[in-house]
């Protein structure tokens, strides 16, 4: 009797672990998507304050090296690190990466993000996976597997997330604001952002984004190239990961790479002192917040919990921010909300969702098959995620690094 009462005992205290456990899991993955929420809508703000672009990203991806820098020096110390180094091709692959994945795609985001609303460009960073599969398609990584069930659903949200994303496009509706408008409080924002400015005029050199549906149009294409990009960057990172398979030695070295890129590019387009120079104002805390934030805690979160449930775990809270970014920015910015983009968000909404479903079966069965194989010399040497079809390049946020 007392064998069965401590038996029943520890299950239960078991049950009870692994339940605390979920909770604060899934209560990190909460905080990532609030933390990408805020920057994107930081990052809005003082675009529209002027900020110049490439300034930004070379500032922000110096705080974010020297961020990450404490994860590579202490949790991946390899003597063969140094060795790998000294090798171009691992130089020329991280070169890519951050050209691809940082430098291109936040940039351009960056500029689409400055001449639309934080609300519809969101959803096009809930596209990217869906970008990235039919990259994959076409470059022959992945099968579109239609004979399966997994397959089949992939297929089916992916055509759901572009049908969302036409649908925010070309539909707009009615327009309405979510609440009323707190003017004071957007006012009190904007004050915030040119505080640091010795002239005023500065907010308005780089912020020329035309006017009406010319200016929309441009920066729907130019979030549709950031989405491109990123793809790319996904497919590039499976090379990466072969030739240098240190996560936060590679995370490091891109950001410090495209911090020099940005740099170069950014002294092209204007070496006034007035575009780079720091205030004391919402540029400055944008830049800390994300390089402590939206890189370090982030990267630390997320591989927390791939470590805990799987890779493919941290992307199913990724549409949160379709949820947390509109209301954020209609209760903080005051924007306004159209029934197509509401509509377009729903639909994107559940067609990632079935898309992550679908792969998460596929990734399940892979395994499964893996397992049975794993005797025979010609296996895949039980890594699922050594290719694309790994969601190991979906677990992190675009631009969080």
């Amino acid at each position: 009797m007392t064998t069965t009462t401590i038996t029943v005992g520890s299950v239960s205290a078991a049950r009870g672990s692994q339940r605390w456990v979920s909770c604060q899991v899934i209560g990190g993955m909460l905080l990532v998507q609030t933390i990408a929420s805020g920057m994107l809508l930081l990052s809005k703000v003082i675009l529209n304050g002027g900020t110049f672009v490439f300034a930004l990203l070379t500032y922000r991806h110096v705080v974010a090296a020297l961020c990450v820098a404490p994860f590579a020096f202490f949790l991946e110390r390899s003597p063969e690190i140094k060795s790998k180094l000294r090798c171009w091709p691992v130089w020329f692959w991280l070169f890519i990466n951050a050209i691809t994945g940082l430098t291109l795609a936040l940039s351009l985001y960056y500029y689409g993000l400055r001449d639309t609303t934080a609300t519809y460009a969101v959803n096009f960073l809930n596209l990217i996976p869906i970008v990235t599969f039919a990259l994959s398609i076409i470059l022959r990584i992945e099968t579109l597997g239609l004979n399966t069930s997994a397959g089949k659903i992939k297929t089916i949200g992916a055509i759901l997330c572009v049908a969302g994303a036409l649908t925010a496009c070309l539909y707009k509706g009615k327009t309405f604001h979510l609440f009323p408008h707190n003017h004071r409080l957007s006012d009190a924002i904007s004050a915030a952002n040119h505080a640091g400015y010795n002239n005023e005029s500065v907010a308005n050199d780089h912020h020329n984004p035309g006017s009406g549906s010319s200016s929309w149009v441009g920066g729907t294409l130019m979030l549709t190239g950031s989405c491109v990009s990123y793809a790319t960057w996904y497919i590039v990172q499976v090379k990466v990961r072969e030739l240098f398979p240190y996560k936060c030695w590679a995370t490091m070295l891109t950001c410090f790479l495209s911090a020099v890129q940005s740099l170069a590019v950014g002294a092209c387009v204007d070496r006034s002192p007035r575009a780079w120079e720091l205030g004391w104002n919402l540029q400055l805390v944008t830049i800390l917040y994300s390089g402590a934030m939206a890189s370090a805690a982030t990267f630390w979160l997320i591989s927390w919990a791939v470590a805990k449930r799987g890779p493919t775990f941290p992307p199913m809270f990724n549409p949160l921010t379709l949820v947390f970014v509109p209301i954020l920015s209609a209760l903080l910015l005051g924007e306004q909300l159209s029934v197509g983009a509401l509509l377009g968000m729903v639909i994107i909404l559940v067609g990632l969702y079935s898309f992550l479903l679908g792969k998460a079966k596929e990734m399940k069965l892979k395994r499964q098959l893996e397992g049975s194989d794993d005797e025979r010399p010609n296996s895949a040497g039980g890594d699922p995620e050594a290719g694309l079809g790994g969601a190991v390049a979906m677990t992190s946020r675009p631009g969080n690094c």
